[in-house]
């Protein structure tokens, strides 16, 4: 996206048991040396990559735009679920919650081990949403919505 390419398509593939990352681009000489100069030097922290290589295509390339749309489809589709499963659990422990304070003979440790549930599950709720309305708005200002 940030060098402007007119035409991107990307997809995994898998030849004699190794997995590949084939990338179609389209673009100018200028564009096309940039993008081989960022996947040379920018590798994925946790990719194993044996080998990098750039060939010659002239068959149809997709447009960016649907590239970046199809990804943050996909992101979405992975955080609906997540989302909701948060909300299901935040009902639960409001639930729990609300009947341990009812009960008068609530103890303390009761209480403490409730604190740290949510403490502990929060942190990665509020990363996941955060992302989530991240692209959101970035799908949002693709389509030229408030």
């Amino acid at each position: 996206m940030n060098l402007a390419l007119p035409g991107l398509s990307t997809y995994n593939w898998d030849e004699n048991g190794q997995q590949e990352v084939i990338a179609l681009v389209e673009g100018d000489e200028a564009r096309i040396a940039a993008i081989r100069q960022m996947v040379e030097k920018n590798k994925p922290e946790l990719a194993e990559v044996s080998k990098v290589s750039f060939e010659d295509y002239s068959g149809e390339v997709g447009r960016t735009s649907e590239v970046a749309m199809y990804c943050s489809f996909v992101q979405l589709d992975k955080a609906i679920p997540l989302l909701l499963d948060m909300r299901d659990d935040m009902k639960e422990m409001k639930g729990d919650l609300k009947a341990v304070r009812k009960n008068t003979d609530a103890t303390p440790q009761i209480l403490e081990e409730t604190k740290g549930l949510r403490e502990d599950i929060q942190p990665g709720y509020a990363m996941q949403f955060r992302q989530v309305r991240e692209d959101i708005r970035a799908i949002k200002d693709r389509l030229g919505m408030p």
